[in-house]
């Protein structure tokens, strides 16, 4: 006689399903404290006096360490699931942003921001997506997960206004601490919502018509078999220059827009970019589930180059452009946070569920790499010349190399039937409940 608990009844699923997808978006919305360096990066250089890439170097090694971290945490996700993964991350962030309330040293703020809120992120960053993309079936991969990596683009939608509040009033130091045990409370408490489907559970295991362009590929494919195929090193190239791009423009959006908005509204432009960044995590996870992904990457990128270049007059003038430079933020956000949704979706149809969290979180150090990489030659751009014109040109030529070598992905044939893995094909960690 089978031990297998009984599935979860038809109505169970999906309310599970949905809950799980938006205890994933919570947690990110509060991991997104990553993307409003900009604004402390001026209350950094008035308070402590710090000068040239000094500014830039803790969100550049949080990028280059939590992009690494993934590696682990997706191992440990795979392996453990995903309670234990995003709890670690949340006790992690609220470690390091409490260290640094502590200092004004450049050396703990590296290790406090750069390394554990970097590792952190990276723990509950890898947790938070593979459980809710467990319960859906495969044409809904792009939907959900944009949906559970939004919170991370939307989070400076409230993070950007409520730290130029606390920043105001309690300084930079005493905000971190507030910061770090909020975010400690929160992560870990959503973490519990975390589960993975039960033993024998298979999305959309009933045979129906898939309107989805992608066939889903067998769930046992490795990391090692993963890093023997060339479509995983052109991915890990093209992720590269999508995301250092659009970062290097989002470490230092605040800059930019102090020059026609002022010290006071730069915090604006952050938190709409923000909303442009959800917007087209959402958007172009639910056009890539309709016309393919390697058509809807291409077109993100084309676009992206596009505002590159429009963006040098824009930042450029002085005269009216306070609109026009939050709307182009938030064009670029949503371009750039296109790509968050693509990439792991890419990585779900192309190597499976079974070892999604170690896979991705191998892909993922693109992210790290591109972010370290570009939104420091930014900075030294910037230094050197005195604007961001040379940032855009380079950002933009090199977003249509990536569109162009879009063209060379295999990707999988169209399915017109749903065929669902083996139970016995699920990781250990979904078995396990």
């Amino acid at each position: 006689m089978s031990t297998q608990p009984p599935a979860p009844s038809s109505t169970a699923i999906p309310h599970r399903g949905w809950s799980v997808t938006f205890a994933g978006l919570g947690i990110n919305l509060a991991l997104g404290v990553l993307y409003t360096w900009s604004l402390f990066k001026a209350a950094i250089e008035k308070e402590f006096g710090w000068q040239g890439s000094q500014l830039n170097d803790p969100y550049a090694l949080c990028c280059l360490v939590f992009a690494f971290a993934m590696i682990l945490a997706g191992r440990c996700q795979d392996r453990f699931g995903p309670r234990l993964t995003a709890s670690i991350g949340g006790l992690l962030v609220g470690a390091g942003m409490v260290l640094i309330s502590t200092s004004s040293s450049y050396a703990l703020w590296l290790l406090g921001f750069g390394v554990l809120v970097g590792l952190g992120i990276g723990f509950g960053y890898s947790s938070a997506t593979p459980p809710a993309l467990k319960w859906f079936p495969p044409a809904k991969t792009g939907l959900i997960a944009g949906l559970v990596v939004a919170g991370f683009g939307l989070a400076p939608v409230y993070l950007a206004p409520l730290s130029q509040y606390l920043l105001g009033n309690y300084q930079l130091r005493a905000s971190m601490l507030i910061f770090g045990i909020a975010f400690m409370v929160i992560v870990c408490g959503l973490a519990q919502l975390l589960i993975n489907p039960p033993a024998g559970y298979v999305a959309g295991a009933k045979p129906t018509a898939d309107k989805s362009p992608w066939k889903p590929a067998p769930p046992s494919t490795t990391p090692g078999a993963m890093l023997r195929q060339p479509t995983f090193y052109l991915l890990w190239t093209l992720y590269f220059i999508a995301s250092g791009a659009g970062l290097m423009v989002i470490s230092s959006v605040s800059g930019m827009a102090k020059k026609t908005m002022g010290a006071e509204n730069a915090f604006i432009a952050v938190a709409v970019m923000a909303i442009g960044n959800a917007g087209g995590r959402v958007v172009a996870g639910i056009l890539s589930d309709r016309i393919g992904r390697r058509w809807t990457l291409m077109l993100v990128l084309l676009i992206q180059a596009g505002l590159m270049f429009v963006a040098i007059p824009v930042t450029g003038s002085t005269d009216g452009a306070k609109f026009v430079i939050v709307l182009l933020a938030t064009f670029i956000g949503f371009n750039y946070g296109a790509n968050l949704s693509l990439f792991p979706s890419f990585t779900k149809d192309l190597w499976g569920l079974k070892s999604f969290g170690m896979n991705y979180g191998i892909l993922f150090t693109a992210w790290g790499v591109g972010g370290f990489a570009l939104s420091g030659l930014a900075q030294r751009l910037k230094a050197a010349s005195g604007s961001f014109d040379s940032s855009f040109v380079s950002a933009g030529v090199l977003l249509i190399v990536a569109a162009a070598l879009t063209f060379l992905l295999r990707t999988p044939q169209p399915a017109t039937t749903l065929n669902p893995p083996p139970p016995e094909s699920l990781p250990d960690s979904a078995r396990a409940g």
